[in-house]
């Protein structure tokens, strides 16, 4: 390949390499909640996470943000291992961008009446990690800043003095929004952000983070279950099962071409508002029960459900293969 052939691929903003997240249950038995899982996400994009309950998502998601500590494997923010820091060393540690990895990574969490402290007002909680990471600021600039940021998010200056129980689902949800934006990050895991709110409220927050999204250039991770929602979000889609990720592809290659047996089943339960479309099309039945973490056999996770699985299946763990560009399968039959 001569040199005016070759294409430049950016580096990646977050880069994962065989993640692991154990946590022992016993002398004898370890729950596996995340294992060997490797992904990366680019400047700007939307990475969608889904699968079912349990199978990793948001432990995969609090890894990424050091709140757990990982059991093995990597995690490079631009182009630094932050996996391996201590806490001392993490809050020290600098980016290209001269600012701590603490401001340039955050967090919107799943549930909005658990995230916000009851005994702080709204201008308590937006404020706390300005006041953190902006120590020159004055009292005057913190408070221009909080209402800048409730702005942003569809709150007023008004809201500013009121306790978080005084707040429907949706607007805890926006202030939560409001302090992981209030020290500027780059990178922002969505762990579930609308899982709790009416669907008329989830359009309202999704077209929010994507509008701010375009403003403020940043980069999400999206862990999800409604998988409409994830394909109208993003521009690439990682599908987890048991701790392992089994296929991931951009989001439009993913939903027209599913590949691994269990992509196909959960993108064939996304109901469509049309009922003779609905009766017309073969719907596919997962059969069996998820198979326990703790102690996993070493083998494809999906093999006891799987309508197609082989004796290979049972018995050897899948090569991750690339089976069209950027499309990852995780499976034997491919």
């Amino acid at each position: 390949m001569s040199e005016e052939s070759k294409v430049l691929v950016p580096e990646p903003l977050v880069k994962v390499e065989n993640l692991c997240k154990f946590f022992q249950i016993s002398r004898n038995q370890v729950l596996k909640a995340v294992n060997n899982v490797s992904f990366e996400i680019h400047k700007g994009e939307t990475v969608g996470l889904v699968g079912e309950s349990g199978c990793g998502k948001s432990t995969t998601g609090r890894c990424l943000v050091r709140l757990y500590e990982p059991t093995s494997g990597h995690v490079y923010y631009r182009g630094k291992d932050i996996s391996t820091l201590s806490r001392a060393e993490l809050k020290t540690f600098r980016g290209d961008v001269q600012m701590s990895f603490q401001s340039n990574v955050q967090m919107i969490f799943q549930n909005p009446y658990a995230s916000l402290n009851p005994r702080m007002t709204v201008g308590e909680i937006v404020s706390e990690g300005i006041k953190l990471h902006h120590s020159e600021y004055t009292k005057q600039q913190v408070d221009e800043r909080v209402e800048q940021l409730l702005k942003w998010v569809g709150l007023g200056k008004e809201h500013i003095s009121r306790f978080s129980h005084e707040f429907s689902g949706g607007q805890r949800q926006r202030i939560g929004i409001a302090r992981a934006l209030s020290v500027e990050p780059e990178f922002v895991v969505c762990d579930e952000p609308i899982s709790a709110l009416d669907v008329s409220i989830q359009a309202q927050v999704i077209n929010m983070l994507k509008r701010l999204q375009q403003e403020l250039g940043l980069t999400y991770l999206f862990i999800a279950h409604d998988l409409s929602v994830v394909k109208y979000i993003s521009d690439r889609v990682i599908v987890m099962y048991l701790g392992t990720v089994v296929e991931e592809a951009p989001a439009d290659e993913i939903y027209a071409h599913p590949t691994h047996p269990y992509t196909q089943a959960l993108l064939s339960s996304i109901p469509i508002a049309d009922p003779d479309l609905t009766r017309s099309r073969k719907r596919i039945t997962i059969k069996g029960e998820i198979p326990s973490p703790i102690n996993p056999k070493e083998c494809c996770q999906f093999a006891d459900r799987c309508p197609y699985a082989t004796e290979q299946c049972h018995n050897q763990v899948p090569v991750r293969k690339e089976i069209a560009p950027d499309h990852f399968v995780s499976c034997h039959l491919v």
